[in-house]
């Protein structure tokens, strides 16, 4: 790895986001940091001083906007571009976003071309000179595929326990934090119908029991989805 490579932090809840974006850009001689916290992406942000931040906003504990209010008024680090990476761009979140201090907001699933565009626009040059469509061969292609998929299926019975719980307890805040992985996953793994469903479900106020009927019903349409891909995943193995 060549020395003077920019260092990229992104700090993302979802396994199968981080991997993706840490992966496209490895390959292009960027030093990736992850974290899947807001806090801890603060610690890395002061400790390894990255020329460039991907930040989701919908995070557990310490989320993207409370992590932004905080690196603008610490002066070591405030200057420090971040892109929000959103899968909810309605105008609201986009300027609650900037106005806490995001450089751009581009919406998930996050595509290739956008981050290179924003990454040589933010840090002024052409870091992708390689790229094209066409780099990664077509047989190394479906073995990241594969390999996202495969920590997808592997963490899915967690976010299931996690919905199920909310469920029962009518906690519209957990459903919607077990959901939004699901939803940011989706469309990076390859299955579009994923992220579609967990969006209608999070755009729900939850106020009225019509809402939790219908969560049931798109959680459990969710849950078979999820299921049969298992089944053709494993056919596909043997």
């Amino acid at each position: 790895m060549i020395t003077d490579s920019k260092k990229v932090l992104i700090v993302d809840d979802s396994d199968v986001v981080l991997s993706s974006l840490k992966k496209f850009l490895e390959d292009y001689n960027f030093r990736v940091y992850t974290s899947q916290d807001g806090l801890d992406g603060i610690r890395l942000t002061a400790e390894k001083r990255p020329d460039i931040i991907f930040l989701d906003l919908m995070m557990p504990n310490f989320d993207g906007i409370k992590m932004l209010q905080v690196k603008k008024v610490l002066n070591d680090i405030k200057d420090i571009p971040v892109v929000v990476i959103s899968g909810n761009t309605v105008h609201s979140n986009v300027m609650a976003a900037l106005e806490a201090g995001a450089t751009k907001v581009i919406s998930k699933p996050i595509d290739n071309d956008t981050v290179i565009k924003v990454v040589n626009e933010i840090l002024k040059g052409d870091f992708f000179k390689s790229y094209s469509r066409n780099y990664i061969s077509e047989t190394r292609q479906k073995e990241i595929e594969k390999g996202l998929l495969k920590m997808f299926l592997a963490k899915f019975p967690e976010q299931k326990h996690r919905i199920a719980a909310a469920l029962r307890k009518r906690d519209a805040e957990t459903l919607k934090d077990a959901v939004h992985e699901i939803k940011g996953a989706g469309s990076t793994v390859g299955y579009p119908e994923i992220t579609s469903m967990a969006k209608e479900i999070m755009e729900r106020t939850y106020k009225q029991p019509a809402d939790w009927v219908f969560a049931e019903i798109k959680t459990s349409q969710i849950f078979r989805f999820v299921e049969e891909l298992k089944k053709k995943t494993k056919k596909t193995v043997l």
